[in-house]
């Protein structure tokens, strides 16, 4: 493995409304690192299944409105990923969606946390920790609908996601709604269920926190990346200002 370094950071501005919120986004690339081959076609790196499509634009949105920082993955989620413990299920996947990843065969798992999952999540603990009461957005999109459960209607706008810290949850879900939002509580997934950066970097650290799910198909485009940006920057302010 080279010295590729798996995570862009966004540094926040000093005395910005946002300067103590910090958005991690563990899906935000679909890049294959050099000496990597997935043995999948050129069109399963543009899909849902290699990247969180539109959390990258919506995360440099959201900085740039309000002078937050940001963690963003340089790796994609097939490679390894970012979201899942060290040695859970699907950490490196054979299958994702229905695609096989037949290049993940026999993958070398202590190679890859060493050269990206470590050190990106080292990077998130360490911006943390630059910040001085710092509030996270846990960034997400899901897909309108999966090839592998085609019978799952998915008709959110946007989930919120937690696990046992539900306080953002609560202020965010009814503010959303305001803003004229279709909002999953706990939906299209449970964070329950799937929370790992934010049980690791928020839960365990009692830092308070917001995960979202976007759906892909209202951030595909410069304009949905701007509504989407516009309806959450006040909702994190808020959130922000209340528990942080």
């Amino acid at each position: 493995m080279s010295s590729f370094q798996p995570y862009d950071l966004i540094a926040p501005v000093p005395g910005a409304p946002g300067a103590n919120i910090l958005i991690v986004a563990d899906h935000a690339s679909n890049h294959i690192p050099a000496g990597i081959d997935l043995g999948v076609a050129d069109d399963v790196l543009q899909r849902h299944v290699a990247i969180d499509i539109g959390v990258a634009c919506v995360s440099r949105k959201l900085c740039q409105v309000l002078g937050c920082g940001a963690v963003l993955a340089g790796v994609s989620r097939l490679v390894i990923d970012f979201n899942r413990e060290e040695g859970a299920p699907g950490l490196i996947p054979a299958v994702s969606d229905g695609i096989a990843i037949p290049g993940n065969a026999g993958a070398d798992v202590e190679a890859r946390l060493a050269a990206f999952y470590r050190p990106y999540h080292a990077a998130v603990a360490a911006a943390l920790e630059s910040i001085e009461r710092p509030f996270i957005l846990s960034l997400h999109s899901f897909t309108p609908s999966l090839a592998s459960r085609p019978e799952e209607v998915r008709p959110w706008d946007i989930g919120v996601l937690y696990n046992r810290d539900d306080r953002a949850a609560r202020i965010a879900i009814p503010l959303l709604e305001q803003a004229g939002l279709h909002v999953g509580d706990q939906l299209p997934y449970a964070g329950t269920a799937l929370n790992a950066t934010m049980n690791l970097h928020a839960e365990d650290q009692g830092r308070p926190y917001l995960g979202v799910e976007m759906r892909q198909d209202h951030v595909g485009s410069d304009t949905g990346v701007r509504r989407m940006a516009e309806a959450l920057a006040p909702v994190l302010l808020t959130c922000s200002n209340r528990l942080a």
